[in-house]
């Protein structure tokens, strides 16, 4: 049977069992966000968007400043850094792109 409870070291084990739950959810990085993480998509564990960023962070530390001046889609809808994920949904960071 599987545990909710999150990894040891993660930024939710820290914040206790008060916070919401924690999930893991796929995570894809466009443009820089990809070339900053050093790959197309990997696993975070979070309760929300910006938990699952800085879990992210954490794991990636090039993505801090692109982190910083993204925007985020959750299974394809723009959403901020306090949205609740559920489990088996898609974060997407989007970093600012220039042109047209």
């Amino acid at each position: 049977m599987a545990s909710n409870a999150p990894r040891p070291g993660t930024l939710a084990a820290a914040q206790g069992p008060e916070s919401a739950a924690v999930v893991t959810v796929t995570v894809r990085y466009w443009a820089a966000a990809r070339a900053a993480a050093g790959t197309d998509s990997d696993h975070q564990d979070g309760a929300t968007v910006g938990e699952v960023v800085d879990a992210a962070t954490v794991e990636h530390p090039g993505l801090e400043r692109v982190t910083r001046v993204a925007s985020f889609l959750l299974d394809g809808r723009k959403v901020g850094r306090d949205e609740p994920v559920r489990a088996g949904a898609t974060v997407e960071v989007l970093p600012p792109f220039a042109g047209g």
